[in-house]
């Protein structure tokens, strides 16, 4: 398998798919809509769509699966969202996202606050779009499910959740415990990357056992993803990563590199990453390339 191929031609699958759900630039409401698409059409990785489409093909042909592209495109919304939001000055304050102003930048602090509105609000429309491909019980059972996770992981019990536990984290410094970091990496980072890998075993008809077990196996990913990024603003390249580097310690944020040092972290990512994909190889259905795409979280520069 040529992992990097294989990536491109996915990524480029879930920029396709976004693209096609995205809104149209018209009306006395466009200029929110252009700063709704400047916003997810920035770049990036599109992980959570990409995890999505894997997970599901652990259970069935993907392509077979009517209703994946709408949840695809709706999560990555979700995600781009929570990014207009934490580069607003009231939070994070960061003026470059992906190598490029970011959004209350370009278009002003209220408007951003207003693209983010409406690219969470747009995602759920976008995902219940899946009930207008249903045509049997078990397809409607299936669509209503993903929508119960896609709104639990991404709300209060979710990432907002881990968003609320990390702001009120900052400058609270050494009287932050492992416990609560672990909350708000959890919460914040791994919610979303839960809602992707079960939402497509959800899809697909895999069990409730085997999506707890992609809960989990999310869990592992998204945690050694986000201690990576820690690692990643202490050690790695303003030009490689396309934002400035150190910006949690000039917002007074303790991350995992803080309470335990580079090579820890590192350690831990190796070894959440090794468990992940243990799981991901014990399933009935092997998917080579997602378990290649978890071991690669350890290597990744940006």
């Amino acid at each position: 398998m040529n992992f990097k191929e294989e990536l491109r031609q996915r990524t480029e699958l879930a920029e396709r798919t976004l693209a096609a759900f995205l809104p149209r630039e018209q009306g006395f409401q466009k200029t929110v809509i252009e700063a709704m698409n400047y916003s997810a059409t920035a770049g990036g990785k599109r992980l959570r769509p990409i995890l999505m489409r894997e997970s599901a093909a652990l259970f069935c042909n993907a392509d077979r699966v009517a209703a994946l592209p709408c949840f695809m495109a709706a999560l990555e919304m979700i995600h781009n969202y929570s990014l207009v939001h934490d580069d607003l000055p009231a939070m994070d304050n960061d003026e470059y996202r992906r190598g490029r102003k970011t959004t209350h930048v370009v278009y002003g602090e209220g408007m951003a606050v207003l693209a983010g509105d409406g690219l969470l609000n747009y995602a759920f429309e976008t995902a219940a779009a899946a009930f207008d491909n249903a045509k049997t019980p078990e397809d409607y059972r299936r669509a209503a499910a993903s929508l119960q996770i896609l709104g639990r992981k991404a709300g209060i019990y979710g990432m907002i959740g881990g968003q609320c536990a990390d702001l009120e984290a900052e400058g609270a410094g050494a009287d932050v415990t492992d416990e609560q970091l672990l909350f708000i990496h959890e919460h914040k980072t791994a919610a979303l990357i839960q809602a992707a890998m079960m939402i497509g075993a959800t899809l697909a008809g895999a069990s409730a056992e085997e999506i707890g077990l992609l809960e989990r196996c999310a869990y592992n990913v998204g945690l050694a993803f986000q201690i990576q990024d820690d690692v990643l603003d202490v050690a790695g390249s303003s030009e490689v990563l396309g934002k400035p580097v150190g910006s949690d310690e000039k917002n007074h944020k303790l991350t995992y590199v803080a309470l335990h040092g580079l090579e820890e972290s590192r350690r831990e990512v190796e070894r959440l990453s090794d468990e992940a994909a243990g799981i991901l190889a014990s399933l009935p259905r092997r998917n080579l390339f997602l378990e290649e795409l978890v071991r690669q979280l350890i290597y990744r520069e940006k």
